[in-house]
């Protein structure tokens, strides 16, 4: 068996944080210049033709194509919205973690790695620092332990029986305090593979909460083993 790992030493922030670039903002595309695109590719009534050579057409394409269409194309807002947790004192992460929690799978000091129990796939993660951070300011030494965390994770979650691979997905666009999910696709489910997967997950029956905490158990194992930090509770 392998060695307990320690606790992952983060490597030092870089000394300059200068910011190098150089390529003048005015000089990119603005908004209003791609949506005037999107506008002149539209119909009459606004919608863009569907790419039945691109997604619709892939075998893994979860919906029938007869009468699928696409929403007309909103133009942009006037800003984008403000999300959940812009400012740290307003974030869920400074009332602090409850590290009895049911579905904390894994953590260390910096992060945490928890379990979504309104799931139909076999397991779905979701990581995030314990400190308030988004991705495009997270400190250079989390950034590089980020790193070691998604290669851990996803062996850790391709070891789980039920699942054949795992997929990757970061969005941000509710909630700014950073979070990775990790989506552990249905071995020899060939039907959910790729992107499709998502969509798929919505619809299919709930998996049972001991059920995935059986299934996290074997992702926290490893994530001992091998990187350190400690298992959460999962029901225990």
């Amino acid at each position: 068996m392998t060695e307990t790992g320690d606790d992952a030493t983060p490597p030092p922030a870089p000394d300059d944080e200068t910011d190098l670039v150089s390529a003048p903002p005015s000089e990119a595309e603005s908004v209003d210049d791609y949506y005037a695109r999107i506008v002149a590719a539209a119909g009459e009534d606004g919608r863009l033709p569907v790419a039945v050579e691109e997604m619709p057409g892939w075998d893994i394409y979860p919906y029938e194509l007869d009468g699928l269409r696409l929403k007309p194309v909103r133009p942009p807002a006037d800003e984008e919205p403000a999300r959940r947790g812009e400012q740290a004192s307003d974030c869920h992460c400074a009332h602090g973690f409850d590290d009895a929690d049911e579905c904390l799978v894994w953590t260390n000091p910096r992060w945490r790695l928890t379990l979504s129990r309104d799931t139909g796939l076999p397991v779905m993660l979701t990581l995030m620092p314990v400190e308030h951070h988004d991705l495009p300011s997270l400190p250079g030494d989390l950034a590089a332990e980020m790193g070691q965390l998604i290669v851990a994770v996803s062996d850790a979650v391709e070891h789980v029986p039920s699942v054949g691979r795992v997929q990757l997905v970061k969005y941000g666009d509710g909630g700014a305090h950073l979070h990775l999910f990790f989506l552990g696709r249905p071995a020899r489910m060939l039907q959910f593979r790729g992107s499709p997967l998502i969509d798929w997950e919505e619809n299919l029956p709930r998996v049972p909460l001991d059920v995935l905490q059986a299934n996290a158990r074997v992702v926290a194992e490893r994530m001992v083993v091998h990187l350190g930090g400690r298992p959460g509770g999962l029901g225990r």
